[in-house]
């Protein structure tokens, strides 16, 4: 698979303020994620993990360094229109996303304002709330959906412009577990079925966990990057960073420093309670 970002030397500081010095909050990021990946950010408040993705979007420019996303340099402002179909970014807030009375016009708002033909346009705002099983509110109001169903919404305005690349700005940050589960059943079926590139900003280590990969941020750099397994199998150093491990993850850790002979790259609660009822399987057949 291609390189659809590739982030190279990349510098960020945002502008001083009352003759202070800028304060740098990216400092020389190298990274590269391949067409098709499905890749977590992770990174405590002011990691720089949200200063990061606005930049693949080119909401922000490196103040040194090179980000190029679909083979075009975020810098180049007459490509600036193109970036932005070729990798689409859905925020926190849905509200702050939505801006028609009726679901179906907001999936369509984008599509009309880049002159898409109208057969094509239906197609595409039918296809994208398919996609995201929201077709039968495509005529309801917004402000009667749940969190979780707006967010849906959100997405599926991105989708209908069908970008190679979505990058979801801690997307399920305000929601209930159960607009949590939509959302994140939805960002997996765009990127297993459409080969969608997902970078996901969360803070839930569950989320990452379903990831194919996992890029930890850490003062400006990035601290970690490998497997879910891989990461979460240094357990200390995640947590000296500022982060949680999956819960399952961590009850393995504390199991394994008071002896017990488990797995130190558990991140599922399957695999979890498998590795202790083999454990007690060990130690009964020991007793005997």
């Amino acid at each position: 698979m291609e390189n659809i970002i590739e982030i190279s030397g990349l510098h960020f500081s945002y502008p001083a303020d009352d003759g202070k010095e800028a304060a740098e909050v990216l400092k020389g990021i190298d990274l590269t994620i391949k067409e098709g990946e499905f890749v977590a950010v992770l990174g405590h408040n002011g990691s720089g993990k949200s200063t990061l993705a606005k930049h693949i979007n080119a909401i922000l420019l490196p103040t040194a360094g090179k980000v190029v996303v679909g083979g075009i340099d975020t810098a180049d402002e007459k490509r600036i229109f193109e970036l932005r179909q070729c990798a689409g970014m859905v925020f926190q807030n849905p509200d702050n996303q939505i801006v028609s009375s009726v679901v179906e016009e907001d999936v369509a708002f984008a599509l009309e304002n880049l002159g898409v033909p109208y057969e094509e346009m239906r197609r595409r705002v039918d296809d994208a709330l398919k996609a995201v099983n929201m077709y039968d509110y495509r005529q309801h109001s917004p402000s009667q959906l749940s969190g979780g169903q707006k967010q849906r919404i959100a997405i599926a305005g991105i989708i209908a412009m069908q970008p190679r690349c979505i990058i979801l700005d801690e997307p399920t940050a305000m929601l209930d577990p159960q607009g949590r589960k939509e959302v994140m059943a939805t960002i997996r079926k765009m990127n297993r079925e459409q080969g969608i590139t997902i970078v996901l900003i969360t803070h839930y280590m569950d989320e990452a966990a379903q990831c194919d990969r996992i890029v930890v941020m850490d003062k400006g750099t990035v601290a970690l990057d490998a497997t879910p397994r891989e990461v979460f199998s240094h357990v200390e150093k995640v947590m000296e960073i500022g982060l949680d491990v999956p819960q399952v993850t961590e009850l393995a850790w504390e199991l394994r420093k008071a002896g017990c002979d488990i797995p130190q790259d558990i991140i599922t609660e399957q695999e979890c309670v498998e590795a202790i009822q083999k454990l007690f399987a060990q130690n009964k057949a020991i007793s005997r």
